[in-house]
């Protein structure tokens, strides 16, 4: 290892093989993407290689037990993949569309979907979400990192199915329920109901704070 490079955190192999099951190689090979090209293409920070799994992966995986089964997914400002592509390993029932306005974060995405088999369930979007038309909707839309709940609401609603039951899962902090407070204009303008859900992947990792918008409020 080259002298200052920072290691790959290493998981417990208990605490991966009971949050993927299965999908453990695979979800084992999109690490690996995110420790090397991630880096190497400016997705990911070298500091950011100690706690990949529990900062990245097992935050994002905390998110699929709030997915209904067979959910329809848009992941708002994708990135890297995160929670997108986290949710389509750790979930094959879903099927999910990656949005991201950056050919070279779309490129990188484009490449992670096709080597790790995703092909079948999971397409990737180049632009930004008020740019497309979603038809009849998705089912969930999720964000991490994308932008204040004030900013969310007028991106990420167009893209939920109409009718009761759509739902906009965005990971949030500490400021989770400052963020809430902040956009009560907007949440009542579109008749969002919010709730903030802390949720693991597994009781042996950290919490992740979710702030749950749901229509029909």
């Amino acid at each position: 290892m080259p002298p200052g490079e920072a290691q790959v955190e290493i998981p417990d192999p208990d605490v991966v093989r009971a949050v993927f099951g299965s999908q453990e190689p695979v979800i084992r090979a999109y690490a690996d993407i995110l420790a090397t090209r991630g880096i190497e293409w400016g997705l990911m920070g070298p500091r950011e290689t100690p706690r990949l799994w529990e900062r990245h992966l097992f935050n994002c995986a905390a998110m699929m037990d709030l997915l209904p089964h067979g959910a329809t997914v848009a992941d708002v400002g994708s990135g890297a993949g995160l929670p997108g592509l986290v949710l389509a390993i750790g979930r094959p029932d879903l099927k999910v569309s990656l949005i991201e306005p950056l050919q070279r974060r779309v490129t990188f995405l484009q490449l992670a979907v096709e080597e790790l088999g995703l092909q079948d369930r999971v397409e990737v979007l180049h632009g930004r979400a008020e740019e497309f038309d979603p038809g009849v909707g998705f089912d969930v839309v999720t964000s991490r990192a994308v932008g204040a709940l004030t900013k969310l609401v007028g991106w990420c609603l167009p893209l939920v199915r109409s009718g009761t039951g759509g739902q906009i899962l965005a990971l949030k902090g500490a400021s989770a329920a400052a963020e809430v407070e902040k956009a009560d204009k907007e949440l009542r303008k579109a008749r969002l109901s919010a709730e903030i859900v802390s949720v693991r992947a597994d009781a042996r990792t950290e919490p992740t704070t979710v702030v749950r918008l749901r229509r029909g409020a």
